[in-house]
């Protein structure tokens, strides 16, 4: 199959750009998103049932939740993000939406931890071709000046179906143990009851993606469609094998020796970091993990370097976007961490204790209503914080070119004593009510950041610069943040130390998002000349 065969025509029949149909897809994708999310979070709530029928320790949780999802997320993401900037995109997403929604099914059959382990590995792997398609096909869709909110509104995605999983895992949890007190056909339990319930629907979903219009790239733009792409599939494995070890010794050997040198040198220093780390804190599989990721996108990186250097100009080679990955990807280190142990926090500081008394629970302090709380009060705020922190940043971009970060960096102080109380207070309903300020203001940056590195690349770049960012998002945030709370917490003893422990990366988020103000609107001015001075055709 080649370009020829898989690019849309560029005719007067394709919908406009930011019209009725563009809304149409936004609405699809932002349901895609949700159920991204629900099959992703859904371990929060099941967490406290795992880690006892699995005997894990809040580590092993952590890597589960994070790291075993977040490091071939990663990446997988590489590749994919590639082939979403050369093949057809609906076609993309609908097959990773089926993968991943089949995987989260099969996690409902896992009985250990390596089973677990394996399922989340392959739900991270179908959902890598999500956001890079999502990003490049609304980019597509939608003009620069709405582009912002656009995005925002499909980052949207993210908590509502963060939020309503925790519904759905309490409900069901609830449901079948009762139907089931001693397991269920097949000896199911109510956590694997809850992880088959969402994977069903998304194959559904799936199908319905595969019907959507492929948008002309560039066209929102004003730019002419880019020349078709020859060898597409040639092209997929190249990059597959630049991230994917021991491919990847291969791949870079075709560059010369010196090149291969500096590879196996990499691979030498990240297997020294992981023994060291290993031996400091007995955590085989999570520092394997980040250690194999973080060689991967190294190798990843020296590859497009060789192959397409204006691509690798504007991402690697450019260091506003560079300030960018780490400072999003440390946002992202506090918000999925703080997120995903919200709900086991409030499971052992305040239902269990009362569960425990012997006294009858008032219905505020139960699991479901506590997951109901939480995971509405998650939806109805990530989503008014996103979609807010969107046309905020849309407009003081017009005013100001680095006006983005200014509401990005803001959004990353205000919430901070809020989180301070949160987390330490004595009484639930504290603990309930600072949630719902601190969820809208935690949500103001995906849209941002999104926006931000699609603008800072050409537009037959955006699914690699999607894929890039969620490097961050993902390896930093999703891959340390949940293990680093539940590490802190099994050594101290104490869960709230660890969620508390996770601000340590604050005054670095700030320090970047000040380099990403000062370069931001250079950057943005003199990509299209720096690309065309690193190869890109005129």
């Amino acid at each position: 199959m080649n370009a020829s065969t898989t690019a849309p025509p560029a005719d007067s029949n394709m919908p406009p750009v930011g019209g009725t149909y563009a809304r149409y897809v936004l609405f699809v994708l932002v349901l895609v998103y949700m159920v991204n999310f629900i099959d992703r979070s859904i371990l929060s709530i099941l967490a406290e049932d795992i880690k006892r029928d699995l005997k894990l320790s809040d580590a092993e949780i952590g890597f589960l939740y994070g790291t075993a999802f977040a490091v071939f997320y990663s990446l997988f993401g590489i590749p994919l993000g590639r082939l979403a900037d050369n093949w057809v995109r609906t076609r993309l997403l609908s097959i990773g939406l089926a993968i991943w929604s089949t995987m989260t099914a099969l996690s409902g059959f896992s009985n250990n931890f390596v089973h677990l382990s394996a399922a989340r590995v392959g739900v991270g792997i179908g959902e890598a071709t999500a956001s890079p398609s999502a990003f490049s096909m609304l980019s597509d869709w939608f003009p620069k000046e709405r582009r912002a909110t656009a995005l925002a509104v499909y980052s949207s995605g993210l908590y509502i179906g963060a939020g309503v999983s925790l519904l759905i895992g309490a409900v069901v949890v609830k449901t079948w143990n009762g139907w089931y007190p001693g397991g269920g056909p097949m000896g199911l339990v109510g956590w694997q009851a809850a992880f088959l319930a969402v994977g069903f629907p998304g194959l559904l979903l799936s199908v319905w993606v595969a019907t959507l219009k492929e948008p002309i790239r560039g066209r929102a733009d004003g730019l002419p469609p880019p020349l078709p792409t020859p060898d597409i599939w040639k092209r997929f494995y190249h990059d597959l094998s630049s991230v994917l070890p021991p491919l990847t010794f291969f791949h870079v050997a075709q560059f010369g020796p010196r090149v291969l040198l500096t590879n196996i040198a990499i691979a030498g220093g990240f297997s020294a970091l992981a023994a060291v780390m290993i031996a400091v804190t007995g955590d085989v599989p999570q520092w394997v993990a980040i250690c194999l990721g973080g060689y991967a996108v190294s190798s990843w990186s020296q590859s497009l370097r060789q192959r397409d250097k204006p691509t690798f100009a504007l991402i690697w080679g450019t260091p506003t976007f560079v300030f960018a990955l780490v400072g999003f990807g440390l946002m992202s280190f506090v918000g999925y961490a703080a997120g995903f142990w919200a709900v086991p926090y409030a499971m052992r500081t305040f239902v269990a204790p009362m569960e425990a008394s012997g006294l009858p629970v008032p219905f505020y302090a139960t699991t479901g209503f506590v997951a109901l709380a939480l995971g509405g009060m998650g939806a109805a705020g990530g989503f008014i914080g996103v979609v807010v922190g969107g046309w905020l940043s849309d407009i003081a971009k017009r005013r100001n070119p680095g006006g983005r970060i200014i509401v990005v960096s803001l959004a990353t102080l205000l919430p901070l004593p809020l989180f301070l109380v949160m987390f330490t207070t004595t009484s639930l309903a504290t603990f309930l009510l600072c949630n719902i300020p601190l969820t809208i203001l935690a949500s103001v940056y995906p849209g941002i950041a999104a926006a931000t590195t699609q603008d800072l690349v050409l537009p037959r770049m955006r699914g690699a610069a999607t894929a890039t960012y969620f490097i961050g998002t993902t390896l930093i945030g999703l891959g340390l943040g949940p293990y680093f709370a539940g590490a802190v917490s099994k050594v101290t003893g104490s869960l709230a130390t660890g969620i508390l422990s996770l601000l340590v990366v604050v005054p670095v988020t700030m320090v970047c998002m000040y380099f990403v103000y000062r370069r931001l609107p250079l950057a943005e001015a003199t990509r299209v000349e720096r690309a065309i001075a690193a190869g890109e055709p005129a």
